[in-house]
């Protein structure tokens, strides 16, 4: 499917002619960027405007000054650097960042592409709204006014819980966080975003198994292991540049690659070890190599011994899986799976790599679980070489997630009680009172009324289930009537066809992207459609977290162009249209009413993020990093030397306690040998002291040289007492942990009001604040103190193998909603249906039903390098257009031919809820017998239909095609609601 089709950039004649003009010139590569930047970017922006754009002059940009701007690569996680030339405010051409310790120097096809992205034709130019069938364009004004109107006479008759703000991991970290406020000062958890649909599971899984969600080391670590084991992952195209820090491991360390995928990939084509099996069985596939790993005493046992919990339970499941019953449920040969577990026993400390493949799934957090147990098994945990590292895809999928754009949590996941939201108010100097009135009530099962400010709100996966469910069904009070999406696409969700019923159910649907999106065209409505043009991540500044949890700051490229506007102001648009924009902005600085300074935006967040070391990385910190890339080591990511010596390249959270702390950041999470005032760490004290009598602290382990050589619990005021070192906390750190236990007399942090005395302080002080604790202390200084003594603020404590709050506390494996392998359901059985996240949600009621007769396939699906996400951006990019043109399905050759399909051949793909695709058919032996495979990437076909002529004149992508996602099933996470795309079924005929 990667061949060249034609010799232009699509099939069919587009609406400019100016790549074409330039590609007959005879130009070396540097004037190619710069002259089609200068056209798309300066020239065709002009006209597509009608003159609202500054025109650059072509010749004095050429040949004048250029500006080098250091930014981030907006696309996957790894976090490339890209260093833009920009002559008189065009950007004329980039290179990649050879200093930094991530990218070295390269980049991968999107990478390369991605000035096309600021500068591209196919944006959205101005805000359009729909009307009679119609896109009309509309002024900023405009369109704030109406939709605000719109929203508030929502607001009034339903509550505001029936509008849905749902953000983006697209969004810089400062934005993601002012998202989640924003929605918090509306009044509602019905916010979300992509991470939802892509790690949800993984972020449940590891945070219950050892404390915190994220990836443990990081791309550069994997530089010291010594094997790689890949499992529901393709980084060789979904990471490109990934692939330097896993082959150098391969090539330095002789390494070897386990590969586990239903599919072939190219990330499989570098593997060692390859195992193909059966989608929908990680667990059975993981106990099937622990079986081997117990049976021949490999696990580390002085490692379980002193830092895990439960492992016991996990050995009497996995004995119930014998390398027959492995092969018999995962297809998996139990003599291959015998040959990983040696191979990762005999190569410590390995690496355990997964993405989307093992999180989306109806049991996908049982799959994350098990992937964790599998290294404290091994002992790999808390060691260079070692570790979980967890992909994240967008670029700021991390950062959005730790931000709380999430309809469960407040930013740092704080979780939504009633002391989170006395924290964040007390950060925010708001009102609590206020804030909770923004809030709906509704009823308890006891018929008292609840504040919906303390619910877990609508998942994004279930959107349209808020507006198509029956109020009486459902915890939220009224149906969803207007949908906000954010820098989202659409097309990434499962169920499109009945997502095309809701879009066009609601009162109001408001697009804010650099792009129309799928949203601008998959409904049939004529009216109640905005689309406002967001600028993209190169107009605007700001910091970024990338997957290994390190900061990296976006210089701003260039003035957003048309009419586009920052995120930021565009909220600002909105807060100060219902009314609380000064509340919002209170402690934030402004350049005018709707443009907040957005380093201001940083440090609040940074005075409110303890629970995960958000609070080190200040601007200046963060851009010192930057300008100082070349300083840092490229496995160690440590500066050796120079302005920022000793940290860690990003300050990778946690950063402890305040900027003047100067925490270098931790570069692998939970490893021991080193100092916690130098990026070492414990697991997390996060579930208790004890389970059942069973000590569930660390046993006679501690970091390097800390005054407790022990397991010991979460820090707080009192535990400073106790230990005699809360007189270290200075006179300062005292009033703000007074304030935060609601001390009389401390009218703010640090200024004493009232009754004066020899000390401010009353004389009960030590009993009144003795629950304050490292989380809610708003000055650092209880972390401060706790790290003075090389102790980890949150605790010393055991993983856990065992989660005894989840569906399943131990992971087990249970067949996939749609299943062919009906022998399977009575043993491994899915869920009962039950109610969470507010709504209704089937499990046991559709596996009874047997669809496999009729769709004997297994249909799962993946990302293509050339584009990313729902694919808006890169489908909209000709470089990147040209390499991937038409949307496919991958088919065995045995089923192709048991089929009649031929190789190229147009064909139908339909799932058991009777929605098809009409995709090509591309015969391989990528998969299986008996697998399909489509991309994800795809949008602006719907069931054989082309919607091109519905998108707004001139924003259409120059590729389009069926979503695989139409096809796609219900299924969602028994924990967090992830929809499952890996293991549905399908029929396959010739079109």
């Amino acid at each position: 499917m990667l061949k060249k089709k034609t010799n232009g950039v699509a099939r069919r004649p587009q609406r400019t002619g100016i790549l074409s003009d330039i590609a007959e010139k005879s130009v070396d590569r540097r004037a190619f960027l710069r002259g089609s930047g200068l056209a798309i970017g300066g020239l065709a922006a002009i006209s597509a405007t009608g003159g609202t754009v500054t025109q650059a002059n072509a010749a004095s940009a050429a040949t004048g000054a250029v500006e080098l701007v250091k930014s981030v690569c907006t696309h996957c996680s790894v976090g490339c650097t890209v260093v833009a030339e920009v002559a008189n405010g065009v950007w004329t051409g980039q290179e990649p960042g050879w200093d930094s310790p991530f990218n070295l120097g390269a980049h991968c096809a999107k990478g390369a592409a991605v000035r096309e992205h600021a500068h591209g034709e196919r944006r959205l130019k101005y805000p359009m709204k729909k009307e009679g069938g119609e896109w009309k364009r509309i002024s900023w004004d405009q369109a704030i006014n109406e939709i605000g109107d719109g929203m508030m006479n929502i607001r009034e008759e339903s509550g505001p819980d029936s509008v849905y703000w749902l953000g983006s991991a697209k969004h810089n970290n400062e934005q993601a966080y002012l998202f989640r406020k924003f929605a918090a000062y509306w009044g509602t958890n019905n916010v979300d975003h992509q991470a939802r649909i892509c790690h949800s599971t993984t972020v449940a899984g590891v945070a219950n198994t050892w404390g915190y969600g994220a990836m443990t080391n990081s791309y550069n670590d994997i530089h010291n292991s010594k094997a790689i084991f890949i499992i529901g992952g393709n980084p060789a195209e979904a990471h490109p540049v990934s692939l330097l820090h896993l082959l150098k491991a391969k090539e330095q360390n002789n390494a070897p690659v386990i590969v586990c995928d239903p599919r072939f990939t190219r990330t499989a084509a570098h593997a060692d070890e390859y195992v193909r099996f059966r989608p929908g069985t990680d667990v059975a596939l993981v106990w099937g190599i622990l079986y081997h790993i117990f049976e021949n005493g490999w696990e580390d046992k002085e490692f379980i011994r002193t830092r895990v919990w439960g492992m016991d339970q996990i050995k009497e499941e996995v004995a119930n899986w014998t390398p027959e019953e492995v092969e018999r449920v995962t297809g998996a040969p139990g003599s291959q799976l015998k040959r990983v577990a040696r191979t990762m026993a005999n190569n410590r400390p390995g690496t355990v790599i997964w993405c989307m493949g093992g999180t989306q799934h109806t049991n996908g957090n049982n799959n994350t679980r098990a992937y964790c147990v599998l290294q404290l098994a091994l002992g790999n945990m808390g060691t260079e070489g070692g570790g979980t590292n967890i992909f994240r895809g967008h670029d700021n999928v991390q950062g959005a997630t730790d931000l709380g754009v999430l309809s469960h949590t407040l930013p740092g996941y704080y979780g939504l009680s009633a002391g989170a939201w006395a924290h964040w108010a007390r950060v925010w100097e708001e009102d609590a009172d206020w804030l909770k009135g923004q809030f709906a009530m509704t009823k308890d099962a006891e018929g008292k009324d609840k504040s919906l400010q303390n619910l877990t709100g609508i998942p994004v996966s279930r959107w349209i289930d808020g507006v198509l469910e029956d109020p009486e069904n459902m915890d939220n009070p009224d149906k969803v009537r207007a949908m906000v999406l954010w820098g989202h696409a659409p097309n990434s969700q499962t169920r499109m066809k009945e997502m095309k019923t809701a879009m066009e159910q609601l009162d109001m649907l408001v697009v804010v992207d650099p792009y129309p999106t799928v949203s601008a065209v998959l409904h049939d409505r004529t009216d109640g459609v905005y689309l406002l043009p967001a600028c993209t991540q190169f107009e605007t500044r700001g910091s970024v977290t990338a997957s290994n949890r390190s900061f990296q700051w976006r210089d701003k490229v260039v003035d957003p162009l048309f009419e586009s506007l920052p995120d930021e102001v565009i909220m600002a648009k909105f807060a100060n249209k219902f009314g609380w924009g000064d509340r919002l902005f209170r402690n934030i600085e402004m350049e005018d009413a709707e443009t907040p300074v957005v380093e201001s935006i940083t440090r609040e967040f940074n005075r409110g993020m303890w629970t995960i070391g958000y609070t080190g990385q200040d601007p200046d910190r963060i851009k010192k990093h930057m300008a100082n890339q070349h300083t840092f080591d490229r496995t160690t990511l440590r500066a050796n030397g120079g302005p920022a010596d000793g940290d860690y390249y990003g300050l990778p959270w946690p950063s402890w306690g305040t900027a003047e702390m100067n925490h270098p950041g931790t570069p692998n999470l939970y490893d021991m040998s080193k100092r916690v005032s130098e990026g070492g760490l414990t697991f997390r004290a996060r579930f208790g002291v004890e389970r059942d009598g069973d000590n569930l602290l660390a046993e006679g382990v501690a970091s390097l040289d800390s005054d407790i050589q022990d397991g010991y619990p979460e820090f707080t005021y009192q535990m400073l007492k106790d230990l005699g070192w809360h007189t270290e906390l200075t006179e300062k750190e005292r009033a703000f942990i007074a304030k935060a236990a609601g001390v009389d007399g401390f009218k703010d942090y640090t200024h004493e009001v009232g009754e004066q005395s020899m000390s401010p302080f009353p004389s009960d002080y030590d009993d009144m604040v003795a629950k304050v604790n490292w989380k809610t202390d708003l000055s650092g200084g209880i972390q401060r103190v706790a790290i003075a003594h090389e102790c980890a603020p949150f605790g010393n404590a055991k993983a856990r193998a065992v989660v005894w709050t989840f569906p399943d506390p131990i992971p087990v494996h249970r067949e996939p909603l749609y299943t062919n392998r009906r022998d399977l359901v009575a043993d491994y059985p899915t869920y009962e249906d039950r109610k969470f996240y507010r709504l209704p949600t089937m499990y046991a009621s559709i596996q009874k039903q047997d669809f496999s007769k009729d769709y004997p396939m297994i249909l799962t699906s993946g990302r293509l390098v050339e584009y990313e996400g729902g694919g808006d951006e890169t489908r909209s990019n000709p470089w990147l257009a040209e390499l991937q043109q038409d949307m496919f399905v991958e088919i065995n050759t045995r089923d192709a031919n048991n089929l009649g399909i031929r190789d190229g051949a147009q064909v139908w793909v339909e799932g058991p809820e009777g929605a098809k695709v009409k995709v090509m058919a591309m015969v391989t032996e990528r998969v299986g017998e008996g697998v399909a495979f489509m991309p994800f990437h795809f949008g602006g076909h719907l069931e054989g239909v082309d919607l091109r002529d519905k998108y707004p004149d001139g924003a259409d992508p120059y590729v389009l095609g069926e979503s695989t996602n139409t096809a796609q099933t219900y299924g969602y996470d028994s924990v967090t609601q992830m929809q499952e795309t890996k293991a549905t079924l399908c029929k396959i005929w010739t079109a």
